[in-house]
């Protein structure tokens, strides 16, 4: 039985998303009474966020789900600065032009996974430009760094750490924590917005947010974080060999992006539908409860289910119609990535490395001499073999039991 009233509580609760909250009893008395509009803070340093963000989208997902406002606050003013949260260096500085490539880029997730418009539990994207592009340095010195002592600000974990690895920080980033407190602030009298949510690497900065909120307009504002998201061998999430699993099409294909989930570790799997799917809870226990082969079957519905989400239906089907041809049927599969060889034709070692199968030469001669290392279904353990194909024809070439790709002539 939940200790929550609210719908909106008891969600995050049973989906597994709280880890911390400012009050959360007074939390969940606000949202049984009224719409919360709560927000999350994203950085445009690239043209799309990676599946490490998925997590925040889906809670903004949920709290639309529960009856309340999601408010997607772009940084267009504190990616100027960057976050120094769990970074060793500063971020590059980017133009206007470029921030406003990366807003436009990452907002269509945003546009499948949530409802925009005018009504009381509509979206709204904003952007904090709009309002910290304005701000006098006097201004926001008088009327803002006096709630936030040095003493405190040296102790946050973001700043803290950097300095005892003895790397530097710029006073830019150095402002980074009371920009995003001034954040919840403006929202909260422009806005009514009483929540701002986070990872729980961000409590520190969310913190500050509600007690500026608190010192200087008396304002009762809330905090919740998510748990820090790794996966079932300790990896952080949305990290892989290969490199970032990107939530748009445009840096990761459907397929990589099914396949990322496809192949989650087993005890992954029933929290990963719990949090990334919007399956029912009595769905999600039967199939968390598989054993055996018929894990995979729950891996497949994983796979389909945020595919679904995140890429729309057809990009599900797709790689899902791909993965059933290449692993029961052995043949090439519509969506595998491809790989022209052209008449002068390639080494084997140099073709895995082209596809992103191998980090290096080094790493393919090893995949190679394991035996891990099919063409067309036939083990090759020699990385200077030469693949020649008749122009127009394909071969198949895989790594181990998941990853394939096609070669073209």
């Amino acid at each position: 039985m939940s200790q929550f009233r609210s719908n909106l509580m008891r969600l995050m609760e049973e989906r597994g998303y709280v880890h911390q909250a400012t009050d959360a009893a007074g939390l969940d008395a606000l949202a049984a009474r009224q719409v919360v509009p709560g927000y999350i803070g994203f950085d445009a340093t690239a043209p799309s966020l990676h599946i490490g963000s998925l997590v925040q989208i889906m809670l903004l997902r949920r709290l639309q789900q529960a009856g309340h406002k999601p408010v997607v606050l772009m940084g267009g003013g504190t990616t100027r600065i960057g976050d120094p949260t769990g970074r060793d260096e500063s971020r590059k500085m980017l133009t206007d032009a470029a921030i406003a490539t990366n807003i436009a880029g990452i907002r269509t997730v945003f546009e499948r996974l949530l409802t925009f418009g005018d009504g009381p539990t509509d979206a709204v994207m904003v952007d904090n430009q709009d309002w910290l592009g304005g701000l006098g340095y006097i201004e926001m010195l008088q009327k803002v760094g006096t709630h936030f002592t040095v003493n405190r600000m040296l102790a946050f974990d973001s700043v803290r750490l950097r300095l005892e690895r003895e790397q530097p920080m710029t006073f830019l980033e150095f402002n980074y924590m009371i920009l995003q407190g001034y954040d919840f602030r403006h929202l909260a009298q422009e806005m009514g917005v009483r929540l701002q949510m986070g990872g729980s690497d961000q409590w520190g900065n969310i913190v500050n947010g509600v007690e500026l909120g608190r010192r200087m307009d008396g304002a009762e504002l809330f905090g919740l974080t998510t748990p820090l998201l790794t996966t079932a061998d300790g990896a952080k999430m949305g990290k892989t060999a290969a490199g970032a699993v990107w939530l748009n099409e445009a840096q990761l294909p459907a397929w990589d992006f099914w396949q990322y989930w496809r192949n989650v570790d087993d005890r992954d799997v029933g929290r990963f539908l719990r949090l990334f799917t919007d399956l029912p809870l009595e769905e999600i226990a039967r199939l968390e409860a598989l054993e055996g082969a018929e894990v995979n079957a729950a891996k497949v519905i994983l796979a389909n289910e945020v595919t679904r989400l995140v890429r729309g239906e057809e990009a599900a089907r797709s790689a899902e119609a791909t993965a059933a041809a290449t692993f029961a049927g052995g043949g090439m599969g519509d969506d595998l990535p491809v790989l022209e060889l052209g008449p002068e034709g390639m080494r084997i070692g140099a073709a895995l490395t082209a596809l992103g199968f191998a980090g290096s030469g080094g790493e393919a001669k090893r995949k190679l001499a394991e035996g891990a290392v099919r063409l067309d279904g036939v083990v090759v353990s020699d990385p200077g073999q030469e693949i020649r194909l008749t122009p127009g024809t394909e071969a198949r070439l895989s790594l181990g039991r998941k990853r394939h790709a096609v070669l073209r002539g």
